[in-house]
């Protein structure tokens, strides 16, 4: 079964994992092991199949991420898992949910019309939400595709920077045409931006506007004020859909303020139509050392919480 791998590493891990051993003759695989063992194995391989057959170059990676993603129940969820990826995208752009948490992210987004999102870098709050905004705009289920961000992290004040306005903003919307290129050909998204299809601006320049049958994008919100914040929400036109992103651990705000995106959280809780997602470093899909790097800066921030409540003390 090509799907185990040539190397055998692919075999070695589910065996090991699920403490089954796996025989294949040909296109037959018998796998021998305890009942539930053997049958959370099958339907773990059953859908690794079921994503090659639409067309899905996996790794042993991948099938590393299937199975810490939910480890009780993994074979059920991992062909959703693998499948699930929004059309319109390069074909050799692997754009789909690694962890439960990435899917619980992408159903809110498709369920409700804003969702606010948090978590540290790496675990693709920006990138999925850019792959589902660039799906649905060609795909024509929206008009445009408005992607934003403050543009100074200390209050947009462009005043002192070099330069016109565009070399003044586009240091800071770099990222967002970064995760755009990453997507779809230079050439297409050059002509959308031309014609309008595609727009990324600062977040100054969405006050006074309604962003009908628009999929809008804010990037690194936790750099907002609260008005900032209620400004922008309250741009949602007919037919639109909003995506918030930010780390609520990396606010560059000057002391004293308050984050719109924690204020948001905060104020918003419980209205229909506005769904929230936290993703947290189980959610980080870079080099494994991410990982370790952001669970030591959560734990010397705890550290610091503590030593200054019992200041307060």
């Amino acid at each position: 079964m090509a799907l185990l791998g040539h190397n055998g590493a692919i075999r070695k891990l589910v065996q090991t994992h699920f403490n089954v051993r796996i025989v294949d003759r040909g296109a037959k695989v018998t796998i021998l092991g305890e009942q539930n063992a053997a049958r959370s194995a099958h339907e773990l391989l059953s859908g690794m199949l079921d994503a090659v057959r639409k067309g899905y170059s996996l790794t042993l990676k991948d099938f590393e991420y299937a199975l810490t993603a939910s480890p009780d129940t993994a074979g059920t969820t991992t062909g959703e898992l693998l499948s699930a990826k929004p059309a319109g995208i390069r074909p050799d752009v692997k754009v789909r949910p690694r962890t439960d948490g990435q899917r619980l992210y992408l159903d809110t987004i498709y369920a409700q019309d804003i969702t606010l999102v948090t978590g540290p870098a790496g675990t693709g709050k920006t990138f999925l939400a850019m792959a589902v905004a660039v799906s649905a705009l060609l795909n024509r289920q929206v008009r445009r595709l408005v992607l934003t961000r403050p543009a100074v992290e200390a209050g947009e004040r462009l005043g002192f920077l070099p330069g016109d306005l565009t070399q003044k903003v586009n240091p800071y919307l770099r990222p967002l045409y970064d995760a755009l290129y990453s997507m779809v050909d230079m050439d297409r998204i050059g002509r959308l931006i031309d014609q309008e299809a595609i727009e990324v601006a600062p977040l100054a320049f969405m006050r006074g506007r309604t962003l009908d049958n628009a999929f809008v994008i804010l990037d690194e919100a936790q750099n907002t004020t609260p008005e900032q914040m209620m400004m922008f929400l309250t741009r949602l036109g007919q037919s639109s859909k909003m995506v918030v992103t930010g780390d609520v651990t990396q606010i560059d705000l000057p002391r004293g303020f308050k984050s719109g995106l924690i204020d948001a959280q905060e104020t918003l809780q419980g209205i229909d139509g506005i769904g929230m997602v936290a993703l947290t470093r189980s959610d980080v899909i870079r080099n494994p050392l991410v990982q370790k790097v952001v669970s030591a800066y959560e734990a010397r921030q705890l550290q610091n919480k503590a030593r200054f409540e019992e200041k307060i003390e």
